[in-house]
């Protein structure tokens, strides 16, 4: 196969390069969902001030290093992704990964530029906690596991219900959040910018999370169907033979 440039790829090459991709992944996720969850759960002075960093609370160094602590890496692995992607767009192109990676590292970007909307994007990053679940999917698939293997069927169960949980039921809170702040004094600081940019960028990504939802359901309904008919077969062979 062919890459951008006319760079000759190999199915060797090609399977590595996907390899590398899913594994960086999912230790990212794994780091940046793990830390991000503390961050949500002990950090109080971003509760208390979710919208803006108080400096009466948090000098300017310290501002800078719990920021750049995970929001740096983050948004580096997915400029990493983009370019590979960019790249061999013809072997693991993807627009609706453009379009989410894309939406994601401005956001980000904002977020580390003007040092607001702190609380708003470490809830977001929760949403990596689905990423190892997805990518165990395709490291099954490559080593030809069975479609309905145990381990396939009981990944495929918990990638659904992680994925509901912090894509789809966290917007919830996230949007009600975001409408009980509406015209307060913080909302109003934080400029028309980032406050158009916070409501558009979490509008595309969630809209591709519902996207994704719709297809992991699918599938999982699918799986849960096929174990059903399988028992039921069982069933009426084992009355066969009694």
């Amino acid at each position: 196969k062919v890459g951008k440039g006319g760079c000759i790829l190999s199915k060797v090459c090609i399977n590595v390069l996907k390899f590398s991709l899913q594994v960086v992944s999912t230790c990212h996720s794994l780091v940046v969902g793990i830390f991000g969850l503390y961050i949500f759960l002990f950090d109080e002075p971003t509760k208390t001030d979710p919208l803006c960093w108080q400096e009466k609370e948090f000098n300017t160094l310290k501002k800078t290093v719990q920021l750049s602590s995970y929001l740096i890496p983050y948004s580096l692995v997915f400029l990493t992704d983009l370019s590979i992607m960019i790249l061999y767009w013809k072997v693991i192109g993807d627009k609706f990964f453009i379009i989410h990676h894309c939406a994601s590292l401005y956001a980000y970007y904002l977020v580390l530029k003007n040092g607001v909307l702190v609380y708003i994007g470490n809830y977001r990053l929760l949403a990596e906690l689905s990423s190892p679940f997805v990518n165990q999917r395709w490291f099954f698939e490559a080593l030809k596991y069975p479609k309905f293997s145990k381990a396939i069927v009981i990944n495929g169960i918990l990638m659904t219900v992680v994925f509901f949980i912090v894509r789809i039921a966290s917007m919830l809170p996230h949007y009600g959040f975001m409408y009980s702040v509406y015209g307060t004094e913080p909302y109003k600081r934080l400029g028309v910018l980032i406050q158009l940019s916070w409501v558009i960028s979490c509008v595309v990504l969630d809209v591709m999370n519902v996207m994704w939802m719709i297809k992991i359901s699918k599938g999982c309904i699918k799986v849960i169907s096929h174990i059903k008919q399988e028992k039921a077969k069982n069933s009426l062979q084992n009355g066969k033979l009694d």
